[in-house]
């Protein structure tokens, strides 16, 4: 059952008809990644095994430590797969947008969802995220819904979370509770609409100009819980630098109007 608030409920009971729900056969899965060498393999198996025809599209920024020809000789076995293969770190954002691209040029593909490969974002969900764009054009999976769960966040990364989701909130004026966690499904008709050309950004603020985008052209939101799992291999790719960027870039994107 779809977890939302009573504005969302709003909306919910506002909408048509559902649209026919996407089936993991006619999903995309693109997993941007910079050195995830550790967990790449692991979560595109655990991904093949929910379902034969599920798509899988890791967009890789060169890492220095070979995640993407490991990616690359793992996508032979676990077809449909496809590695995209980047110069330099582009960032997050548009590596999404890359995989995204490519995505949608396969017609058998209904519905794209975007993670991230260090298994903070659980493949068990991925189904139900799936299931719930039969009555929204984006499905959310925040971490600050009731019956969401944080595991293992220090001090310092809760502090930071809440600030940015506060800060997005404030400049923003899009209804999420969590601006900044990266496990998200689209319908196809709303990853078409979003304007590559107008955002400028690379990391994680890419996911709050998205969202701006979608919401002005009255795109359909909706939030569901989760259990967000620190990363138990591997390292941040979120330093400082990541986080700094991603207030300058909200606040850009409020002083431009979206």
């Amino acid at each position: 059952m779809i977890d939302c608030d009573a504005g969302q409920k709003a909306k919910l009971h506002a909408m048509p008809a559902e649209r026919a729900t996407p089936t993991l056969d006619e999903t995309c899965v693109v997993i941007p990644t910079y050195n995830e060498r550790d967990n790449i393999v692991r979560l595109a198996e655990a991904l093949r095994r929910l379902s034969p025809g599920l798509r899988v599209i890791v967009v890789d920024d060169e890492s220095p430590d070979g995640t993407g020809a490991l990616a690359q000789e793992a996508a032979g076995r676990l077809a449909p797969m496809t590695v995209i293969r980047r110069e330099g770190k582009g960032g997050r954002g548009s590596a999404v947008l890359a995989g995204f691209k490519a995505a949608l040029a396969d017609p058998g593909v209904r519905a794209l969802v975007e993670m991230d490969a260090d298994f903070s974002h659980d493949p068990a969900e991925l189904a139900e995220t799936v299931k719930a764009l039969a009555g929204a054009d984006v499905v959310v999976r925040s971490r600050y819904r009731p019956k969401s769960r944080i595991v293992d966040w220090s001090l310092q990364r809760r502090v930071f979370s809440r600030g940015a989701n506060a800060l997005a909130r404030a400049a923003l004026r899009v209804t999420l509770s969590d601006y900044t966690n990266g496990y998200r499904a689209y319908s196809r008709e709303a990853a078409q609409a979003i304007d590559g050309a107008r955002i400028d950004s690379t990391g994680y603020i890419v996911l709050s100009e998205v969202a701006v985008q979608l919401h002005a052209r009255n795109f359909r939101f909706v939030e569901l819980p989760t259990v967000f799992v620190n990363r138990r291999r591997g390292e941040s790719n979120l330093g400082w630098r990541e986080i700094s960027s991603a207030a300058r870039g909200i606040l850009r994107l409020a002083a431009r109007g979206g």
